[in-house]
């Protein structure tokens, strides 16, 4: 696709990927993938064949699968144009997500944009974590503190027809974008989206079954050495926890102990370095009887749940 300036040869215009008659200057979509897998490596990505498919399959309108059952097909001049400036901002740091504007997450497509954290796999545990709880109940009242996309209300109130969520968070544009997922997913009436600080936009209301949260909970000096992507395009709201990582985590464990029902359960993801004193901060207050740690993929401790006595 060319050199260190992410250049391409030309090929003739036309539409963006049609069987035009090849030559050596042909730019297949294998041979685009190939390219920028190469290129993305040598820039630091950590994922580069993979942010190479999300990019190309996103310019071309296709879903990734189709990338390989039109392998040979060349890509037109103006599809490569588009795909050249994203392969550049991507190798300068952008987040994958906010160049082609959308996140997976639990098998739902999440649109998301810079000022909004990017959904992370392993928040999915959090999610499981829910729908174990709430499948013997027949409605479920809860709240998504700090939802920004809206991911964890929207995917948990999507695989639960009776769960109704209160989404809140400080972000005005976490929560214009969070109220677009939902009407993405047609869920527009069982989400509630409340601008404010951690629970208080919900205290004085009725006791809830189930509070969730992915609470920022990176310490303020590890913040410089994070992935430049992470570090220089999301935002810190999102992701400093205050001087231990657990500012956020504190206050959100003693303000859910009124807003939860008897049985209720808060379910909350951590950093993996963090169990030992999350739990310390739960078993610190007698209302809460703790349950077993959940790890990730990777064996990490991620999810940390109480229960209200």
């Amino acid at each position: 696709m060319g050199d260190a300036h992410v250049g391409t040869p030309s090929t003739p215009a036309g539409a963006a990927v049609g069987a035009a008659e090849k030559s050596e200057d042909s730019w297949s979509v294998g041979r685009l993938l190939t390219w920028t897998t190469d290129y993305l490596r040598r820039r630091g990505s950590e994922s580069p064949r993979l942010d190479a498919e999300v990019m190309l399959a996103s310019v071309l309108e296709w879903e990734r699968v189709q990338l390989y059952t039109h392998f040979e097909d060349v890509v037109g001049e103006r599809a490569r144009d588009r795909y050249r400036e994203l392969v550049k901002r991507r190798a300068e740091g952008a987040p994958v997500a906010y160049l082609v504007g959308r996140k997976e997450f639990y098998s739902l497509r999440f649109d998301v944009a810079p000022g909004v954290l990017i959904p992370r796999p392993e928040t999915e545990f959090v999610v499981v974590e829910f729908l174990e709880v709430a499948k013997a109940r027949e409605s479920v009242r809860a709240v998504d503190v700090g939802t920004g996309s809206g991911c964890l209300a929207v995917a948990c109130a999507y695989h639960h027809p009776a769960a109704e969520f209160v989404a809140v968070d400080l972000s005005r544009d976490a929560l214009d974008q969070a109220r677009k997922n939902a009407a993405r997913h047609d869920l527009t009436g069982r989400i509630e989206f409340l601008e404010g600080d951690l629970l208080a936009p919900v205290a004085g209301r009725p006791a809830f079954d189930v509070i969730v949260s992915n609470p920022p909970y990176i310490p303020s000096r590890e913040i410089e050495a994070l992935e430049a992507g992470v570090r220089d395009h999301e935002p810190l709201l999102a992701l400093d926890g205050g001087p231990d990582g657990l500012a956020v985590v504190t206050r959100l464990i003693a303000d859910a102990v009124p807003l939860l029902k008897s049985g209720g359960h808060l379910i909350l993801e951590i950093g993996s370095p963090q169990e030992a004193d999350v739990r310390d901060r739960i078993a610190a207050h007698p209302e809460y009887t703790l349950l077993p740690t959940v790890r990730d993929l990777r064996g990490h401790p991620r999810v940390i749940q109480a229960v209200r006595n």
